[in-house]
């Protein structure tokens, strides 16, 4: 299995509304509930009705199209990056499933996952 690096800084953010929102970014992950609107985006790109913010993340995504009926593709990555204390946030989305880390974890995350037989690719 492949894990492909993403070389931009990312931020969680809570927002006002989605009005503001840059949809032609690259990267743009929305999520609405009934208690609030989230969003995670490229730092540059975070909106100005933000009403909480955290920045210092980075990403990397599980290459290729997973199949839905695949079984504990992400959890067997997360069980690694849990062993050696590395929190996360993940997102999936229909194609494949994303992970974040907060900067400072990142390459230890990376490094990790390829001892763990993961093929790390740009």
């Amino acid at each position: 299995m492949e894990i492909k690096k993403i070389d931009y800084d990312f931020s969680i953010c809570k927002v006002e509304d989605y009005s503001m929102l840059n949809l032609d970014s690259e990267y743009c992950f929305a999520g609405k509930t009934d208690e609030e609107k989230s969003l995670v985006c490229i730092t540059g790109d975070v909106p100005s009705n933000t009403i909480e913010r955290d920045d210092g993340w980075k990403a990397f995504r599980i290459q290729g199209i997973l199949d839905f009926s695949l079984v504990g593709i992400l959890s067997k990555i997360l069980e690694v990056l849990a062993e050696n204390k590395i929190g996360i946030f993940a997102i999936s989305t229909f194609n494949t499933d994303y992970v974040l880390t907060k900067k400072d974890n990142y390459w230890k995350a990376l490094e990790v996952l390829g001892d763990a037989g993961y093929k790390i690719v740009e």
